[in-house]
């Protein structure tokens, strides 16, 4: 049975609905809490079959609001890079993703922004992503990947809303499993740092729930293709 191990910036964003996918497929997966007492990230030896990096709720890249364990996931997601494991980042996640294949992290304001993510090429995901879907962006600062990186959709302003480092590595800018709990709870944990019209993206939110629902059966059955995590002894099961 596969292992992904999942790191969490944050105790309000987790994986969401991502975890159904994850379970339905008995991928087994585990969190790795930094933050907490304790916690710490997992080596990069033991990690297992793959990476998760999360989004950070109000922290960033860079200035007075830096993850503290930044430089150190970094390396986590280079490491993990060179030796072609598969790796996915949401919102800071995505950020770290990019600065570990030389792209950069661009500094910006704390938003939240529930918009339209349009597909590049009819090929994305294995052909599985769909045209469009929602792109709920809960973030501080933007990611800008490598210019190697395949642009796989774009959000309403023509930034990268998903994108691809070599086979088994990928980028969201938004949160494709979001729950409107997640987005609560993490502006009541920082409280005062807090995104303009918060009650509007909720709203908004809310309104797409389904749509978001719909969009992950497709973004999650090419990303599980994609990075492997089926379970090999599958086509014998069957066979017998």
């Amino acid at each position: 049975m596969k292992y992904v191990s999942v790191i969490q910036h944050t105790q309000s964003e987790w994986l969401g609905l991502i975890e159904d996918h994850l379970e339905g497929r008995r991928i087994r997966f585990g969190y790795s809490r930094p933050f907490t007492p304790g916690g710490r990230l997992p080596d990069a030896n033991v990690m297992g079959d793959g990476l998760i990096l999360l989004g950070g709720g109000a922290w960033g890249a860079s200035g007075g609001r830096q993850l503290p364990t930044f430089e150190e996931e970094v390396r986590l997601a280079r490491s993990c890079l060179m030796l072609e494991r598969p790796v996915i980042g949401i919102g800071l996640g995505a950020q770290i993703l990019a600065v570990a294949g030389d792209g950069q992290a661009e500094p910006g304001p704390l938003v939240f922004e529930v918009g339209t993510a349009r597909r590049v090429g009819n090929e994305a995901l294995n052909g599985f992503l769909p045209a469009t879907f929602p792109n709920v962006v809960y973030m501080r600062g933007t990611p800008i990947p490598p210019n190697y990186a395949q642009v796989l959709a774009e959000d309403e302003q023509g930034r990268p809303a998903l994108w691809q480092i070599g086979s088994r590595a990928f980028g969201f800018s938004g949160h494709p499993g979001v729950k409107r709990a997640m987005i609560e709870d993490l502006i009541m944990e920082f409280g005062d740092d807090c995104p303009r019209d918060p009650a509007g993206g909720l709203e908004a939110l809310v309104a797409r729930k389904v749509e978001i629902e719909d969009a992950l059966v497709a973004i999650m059955t090419g990303l599980i293709q994609l990075t492997g995590w089926m379970r090999e002894d599958r086509a014998e099961t069957n066979a017998s």
